[in-house]
């Protein structure tokens, strides 16, 4: 210090200053004491460091931020892009080895991490597919039969008669198992319809990724993900048509199957990839990218 800011203090400053470093070490010895008796429940190192803060103890350095998710698109998410084959997604380490679902003759996989095989499910799907099979089987049978109304015979002879009968019941036969193969079929498209909605909502937060005949066909987002625009499960409808309606964004069905659609863009990695958000009350709960114009099996 100056010879100057001490003449001026003199002998009273000097007191000032014992008094206070005397007060200093008094408190300090306080606190330490409070520090020991609270040891055992963790209290004493909150003191301890509230001290230490207050002696001018540097800061603890602050978080660092997380890096920006990736955003889920056309182009790629974790890795998996639309066309991939089966066997390249899986080489990804993206996916679980193990498929989760087989709906329609489609392969699904969890992403990594994702739940378990559900085998009581699975079986279910495997004998609805093979259930499916054979259906469809029948049906291209019976369409093959061609049943061509018979024309009556020009005379009224016990044997032409006879003849006329018989072609007329061959003519209902056919009909009739035409009839019913179609029917037979279309109950178990609604089975299947059934299932693809349970296996929907099974993996509607998890997410998975389909593959069919041509590779990947479907990835379903988890719930966390969110577009380039920031859309995902949680996002309202209003937030969805805000960001999308200028691109092309169109209801489902009549409107009220719940889904918004949006062609994923132009060339060639895009060709036949659509967008599709799901909706419930006015919010989005489920982000898919898909190929409907590929096959399962």
């Amino acid at each position: 210090m100056s010879k100057s800011w001490a003449g001026r203090t003199g002998a009273a400053g000097a007191a000032g200053q014992v008094g206070r470093l005397t007060g200093a070490v008094l408190a300090a010895a306080l606190l330490a004491g409070g520090a020991a008796a609270c040891g055992s429940n963790g209290a004493g190192a909150d003191a301890a460091g509230a001290v230490a803060g207050r002696a001018g103890a540097p800061p603890s350095a602050s978080p660092t931020p997380s890096a920006t998710p990736e955003p889920f698109s056309v182009l790629g998410y974790r890795g998996l892009k639309p066309g991939m084959t089966k066997d390249v997604a899986l080489a990804t380490g993206a996916l679980e080895a193990a498929p989760v679902a087989l709906v329609n003759g489609c392969t699904d996989f969890a992403y990594r991490g994702g739940p378990a095989p559900d085998p009581v499910r699975m079986a279910a799907e495997e004998a609805l597919q093979a259930k499916y099979v054979q259906a469809d089987a029948r049906n291209e049978a019976a369409k093959k039969e061609t049943a061509v109304f018979p024309t009556p015979s020009p005379s009224y002879s016990s044997k032409d008669v006879k003849s006329f009968v018989d072609r007329m019941t061959a003519f209902q036969e056919k009909s009739k198992a035409r009839q019913e193969a179609h029917e037979q079929l279309m109950k178990v498209f609604d089975e299947m319809k059934a299932a693809r909605e349970a296996r929907d909502l099974a993996f509607l937060t998890t997410g998975r990724a389909g593959f069919g005949l041509e590779g990947l066909r479907e990835l379903v987002a988890p719930a966390g993900a969110r577009t380039a625009e920031g859309i995902g499960a949680g996002s309202t409808v209003a937030e969805l048509k805000a960001a999308y309606d200028a691109q092309g964004l169109q209801p489902g069905k009549d409107g009220k199957d719940g889904k918004y659609t949006l062609w994923a863009g132009i060339g060639q990695v895009e060709q036949g990839w659509r967008y599709e958000f799901t909706v419930d009350a006015d919010r989005v709960t489920g982000l898919a990218l898909a190929n409907r114009d590929t096959y399962c099996s």
